[in-house]
């Protein structure tokens, strides 16, 4: 059964913001993969990686979700051994969602996920968050 994560994107204003971080610091990581690292080691690790996913809420909403290709160790500057989320490269973004401030991740059931947005055509641009949250509202998005 695959279990999805549900993480803030603290710091981060779009997901173009959060695109452009990653892309920054693929050079310094293992791989050139984008991972977030968490102080938590999921205890359903097998179902998170039976094809789950960290959707990640940007500004108080669900908008974009990457795949969670594996689960590494990472031991910080303390010694203390930490898990890193290694995902995919590609941002899936997904019909807004609102969610409430929480502290670090959250299971989150595939069935309670937003669902993906369609790929965007050439010359389709990007609507503004929140006309795209309102046409999601309405079931036009």
């Amino acid at each position: 059964m695959t279990l999805h994560i549900l993480k803030l994107c603290v710091g981060c204003e779009s997901v173009e913001d959060l695109a452009d971080w990653q892309k920054d610091r693929a050079r310094e990581l293992p791989g050139g993969l984008p991972r977030h690292v968490t102080r938590m080691w999921p205890k359903q690790a097998q179902a998170v990686l039976d094809g789950g996913s960290i959707y990640w809420v940007i500004k108080g909403t669900v908008l974009v979700r990457q795949r969670i290709l594996r689960l590494d160790p990472v031991e910080g500057a303390d010694g203390v051994t930490r898990c890193a989320f290694v995902l995919d490269p590609d941002l899936v973004r997904t019909e807004p969602a609102p969610r409430r401030p929480f502290q670090g991740w959250r299971y989150l059931q595939p069935e309670d996920a937003p669902r993906d947005l369609p790929a965007l055509r050439a010359g389709d641009d990007d609507l503004p968050p929140e006309l795209a949250e309102a046409l999601a509202n309405f079931g036009l998005r």
